[in-house]
């Protein structure tokens, strides 16, 4: 008797499957094609949602106080859901995204991605100032993960396919193919040259065909065609730069400064926290209603040369302020959209005051308003060469290229002076984590730390007294051994520090009580001890032993940094170099 259909289905698939399993390459690309249709078609659900609850929630002719009122509920119970059942679907998503790729072994959960989609749905709808790309970009990410992790995949697969769904995420979400796959090597994976170079390809198009399908071929922006009027006009672009540069600076320093100002208010009032920035925003929005929402309409009509000076000088102040709180108190929405929104007015206000001086020499504000997109978000995400391409796709014209450009990379160049550390890794440092630099990524091919850790063979308690401790460590040849709290590391003590101690007649004391500044329990900064992670190159570990004077240092989980993993001592680091005598575990315990 044959087998019934659906059974034989089954069989046939899970043939299918073992047979891609085996073959790498294979199921690469299958894969690819896969997590690029499914997350085309989510972005578009995630598009079409939010356009229809925001319909709704603002119907035309509405009363003015609904613009204070929809915000203020709808990011109040928005912040109850986060705060309840899906926490880590808080902001943007990005510095998330980096964090399940570099260190949680590319894990996204499905609730988190469900979070993502439904809270973000209803915080933009209901006129939140944030933006839908950066949301859309983990949610990509998430589903890339969910598939990768059940079907048993390895985590250097899984975590080679979260960037896969971030660049189709993005393909989808600003209609840019191009810009999508570029920013998950420029941004997420940090590294142009990464080996997912062809898959993100693969994703990035077929996402973008299937919101072509069924949404249309329509451009984010309609723009007119752009045109560089005299060549002295480039002049103009560079002081763009500068506006853009400076503008950037002052977001990122209110947004980071707000954000944690937030962070210090009792925990009990996390879930309360949104609601601050709906009620921001929506008496903003009472006296000008543009500063709500993403304000893509708006933007256009910039595009086209539609507002007044004074109009687009307030918007851009506005929406630097309102962006900054609603992101700060823990909304979902990410700072893509907005940061196209004030590019857009600074780069008009530039692009006005220019026009009425140099009419002769200069395009109208509308060119200017396009070029400050791509200048704002240089400055802000710290991707230029995302930014330059983003915006040639969103027009279609090649002869914006130069004035982008210029302005973008003196924006890139001002932001990267003022500001030192990069948004998505600042916010993340904010939360406890400390994602791998840019430089440290690139560090391709060079022996990392996680080669020679070992585990540290004494862990001081806080509460040991000097003398309890120079009996435990005498006969080891380390010289400053890991001091902890409970499971809390709290900085590295030096076998000079407890001679001197003993010395000076502080013998009884407790290592807490003779420590430095690590060991200030309520005070728990990375910058209070040195300290390595595994994915570090050792040469950090030399430069650091360089400055400290240490020959030990502790190695530290980059998602807490109070978390021990090992230790790394120099002869180790000299032995993987080929000089000197490594120490050896015996050694240790003898």
């Amino acid at each position: 008797m044959p087998p019934p259909p659906k059974a034989a289905f089954l069989s046939k698939f899970n043939r299918v499957l073992e047979r891609l399993r085996q073959n790498e390459s294979q199921l690469t690309i299958v894969l690819s094609l896969l997590i690029g249709a499914l997350v085309g078609l989510v972005v578009v659900a995630f598009i079409v949602l939010t356009g229809r609850l925001a319909a709704r929630m603002y119907p035309p002719g509405g009363a003015g106080w609904h613009r204070v009122l929809i915000p203020t509920l709808g990011s109040l119970a928005t912040g109850y859901l986060l705060w309840r059942y899906f926490p880590l679907a808080r902001g943007s998503g990005i510095p998330q995204t980096k964090f399940a790729l570099f260190v949680n072994e590319g894990r996204i959960s499905f609730r988190t991605v469900f979070g993502k989609f439904f809270c973000c749905s209803a915080s933009l709808a209901s006129g939140i100032a944030l933006g839908r790309e950066g949301p859309s970009a983990h949610i990509g990410a998430g589903l890339a993960s969910v598939i990768a992790r059940n079907l048993g995949l390895s985590p250097e697969r899984v975590k080679a396919l979260v960037p896969v769904g971030c660049s189709a995420a993005l393909a989808a979400a600003f209609n840019t193919p191009i810009a999508g796959v570029l920013f998950a090597l420029e941004e997420v994976m940090g590294d142009l040259h990464a080996s997912v170079l062809g898959t993100a390809v693969l994703s990035s198009a077929t996402s973008w065909m299937i919101l072509h399908l069924v949404l249309g071929d329509d451009p984010l922006f309609h723009v007119s065609g752009y045109q560089l009027v005299h060549p002295s006009e480039l002049g103009i672009y560079a002081v763009l730069g500068v506006v853009g540069g400076l503008g950037s600076v002052c977001f990122v320093k209110l947004l980071l400064s707000l954000r944690a100002w937030f962070m210090r208010l009792p925990k009990w009032s996390v879930w309360l926290q949104p609601a601050v920035g709906g009620l921001a925003v929506g008496v903003m929005g009472y006296f000008v209603p543009e500063v709500m929402g993403v304000g893509y309409n708006y933007v256009e009509k910039v595009l086209n040369g539609d507002m007044l000076l004074q109009v687009v000088v307030l918007l851009a102040i506005l929406k630097i302020v309102a962006t900054a709180i609603c992101y700060s108190s823990g909304n979902a929405g990410g700072i893509f959209g907005p940061s196209l929104f004030i590019g857009a007015m600074m780069g008009a206000a530039v692009g006005s005051v220019a026009h009425h001086f140099l009419p002769g020499y200069t395009a109208g504000p509308g060119a200017y308003a396009l070029v400050g997109m791509g200048t704002a978000f240089a400055g802000i995400v710290r991707t230029p060469m995302t930014s330059v391409i983003m915006i040639f796709e969103m027009t279609r014209d090649y002869s914006i290229i130069v004035p982008l450009m210029i302005s973008n990379l003196i924006a890139f160049f001002i932001s990267q002076r003022l500001q030192r550390e990069p948004i998505y890794e600042a916010l993340a440092h904010q939360d406890g984590v400390h994602l791998p630099t840019a430089e440290s990524r690139s560090d391709r091919g060079r022996v990392r730390i996680s080669q020679v850790m070992r585990d540290a063979p004494v862990l001081l308690a806080a509460e040991t007294s000097v003398n309890s401790a120079m009996d435990l460590v005498k006969d080891l040849p380390l010289d400053a051994w890991p001091v902890a709290d409970g499971p809390e590391l709290l900085g590295m003590i030096q076998v000079s520090q407890l001679k001197q101690a003993a010395a000076n007649g502080e013998a009884t004391k407790t290592l807490a009580e003779i420590g430095d500044s690590g060991f200030r329990h309520h005070q728990p900064e990375a910058k209070d001890f040195p300290h390595v992670h595994p994915d570090h190159a050792l040469s950090l570990a030399l430069e650091r032993m360089g400055t400290t004077k240490l020959h030990v240092l502790p190695v530290v989980s980059r998602a807490n940094v109070r978390q021990l993993l090992g230790i790394v001592v120099l002869e180790d680091v000299l032995e993987a170099y080929g000089v000197g005598r490594p120490t050896t575990t015996q050694e240790y315990s003898e």
